[in-house]
């Protein structure tokens, strides 16, 4: 969890993904992040966090639906919402915080 923390607490907004390699959603997503990463490039970090090799964290932030999003901005989250999305609505989301 310490690590967690580490990756959140940043000064350019954070986007979490939160996936698994089975789910059909989340494996659509991946293109979508990829975009969105590269378009954004070093004014927001983005990261993929697969809930099956990390239960303990998918439990305390209660992720039930796949794929959850989340974006955090100096540690603090600021919007969350599950589904698939498409880049310009996360582009948006993510440079609105920063």
């Amino acid at each position: 969890m310490s690590k967690f923390g580490e990756l959140i607490d940043a000064q350019v907004p954070v986007l979490l993904d939160f996936f698994t390699e089975w789910h059909e959603q989340s494996i659509s997503m991946n293109e979508t992040i990829r975009h969105v990463a590269a378009a954004l490039g070093d004014k927001a970090r983005v990261i993929k966090i697969d809930v099956d090799k990390n239960k303990e964290l998918a439990e305390a932030l209660r992720i039930k639906g796949l794929p959850t999003f989340m974006i955090y901005k100096n540690g603090q989250m600021v919007w969350r919402q599950s589904g698939e999305f498409d880049a310009n609505t996360l582009i948006t989301l993510i440079q609105e915080q920063s």
